[in-house]
């Protein structure tokens, strides 16, 4: 791998049950790169991502760089209202020092007043994780991805279950923390106008990579319609609808 590439995957294929999930994928990564996934629902996309995590088996190659280290942020995470677990209790899981936590929430966006007298509780950090709302969750959960300063993030639609009125706050969010905390992101969408405006890359995947490259380049006509067929009109005008 030459100095400036974070991430090699060459020839990567998964089978589960005798079916091909992912095909003969290969793309490269750079550090400091902004790279967008996109492709319809059954695409691969989240399981490409479980394999450059190692979590799942495939066959091909995944070769990180040597001292990257990586935060994860998934699509959903479900937490009953009743749990008794709160934001406090789940970061001390990957990190004790109090002032480390108040460091990363505030680096999401969660003002200082609300973190003060850690000790003593506050409102933000006694609160239960199942009565935050989808907003508040998602920060919560970027804030634990980026606990232990990893140099790269890998987010999995990251303004899913997040109302409307947020999604530009969460994009813009991890932007700002890409340029403070020198990230590299890999992010999946479904949106066309956030992968234009943030990202500097996209593969496009369809069980097969379609397409790879800057986007405007890269998504054309011809690629949207082995994405998403009849759906691409669909595509290009979605509006999510988000439950809170």
């Amino acid at each position: 791998m030459t100095d400036d590439l974070l991430l090699k995957v060459t020839g990567l294929n998964v089978v589960f049950d005798g079916h091909k999930i992912l095909e003969d994928i290969s793309f490269d990564v750079k550090k400091d790169d902004t790279l967008a996934i996109i492709g319809p629902n059954g695409a691969g996309k989240t399981v490409l991502f479980k394999c450059i995590l190692g979590l799942l088996p495939y066959k091909g190659k995944v070769i990180w760089a040597s001292g990257a280290t990586i935060g994860y942020v998934p699509q959903k995470l479900y937490v009953d209202k009743d749990v008794p677990l709160t934001v406090d209790e789940f970061l001390s899981f990957k990190e004790k020092d109090h002032l480390k936590v108040e460091e990363a929430l505030i680096k999401v966006g969660f003002g200082s007043d609300n973190l003060h007298s850690i000790h003593r509780g506050s409102r933000l950090l006694g609160t239960k994780l199942g009565v935050l709302s989808g907003g508040e969750l998602q920060r919560v959960l970027i804030a634990f991805a980026i606990l232990g300063r990893p140099n790269v993030l890998l987010f999995d639609e990251p303004t899913s279950g997040v109302d409307i009125s947020a999604e530009e706050t969460v994009y813009s969010l991890i932007s700002k923390l890409k340029e403070e905390e020198d990230l590299t992101i890999i992010f999946i969408s479904h949106e066309l106008e956030v992968v234009y405006k943030y990202a500097a890359n996209v593969l496009c995947l369809n069980k097969e990579k379609v397409c790879f490259g800057p986007p405007r380049s890269a998504i054309d006509k011809t690629s949207l319609n082995r994405l998403y067929g009849d759906e691409v009109n669909f595509f290009k005008h979605h509006e999510h609808q988000h439950n809170g």
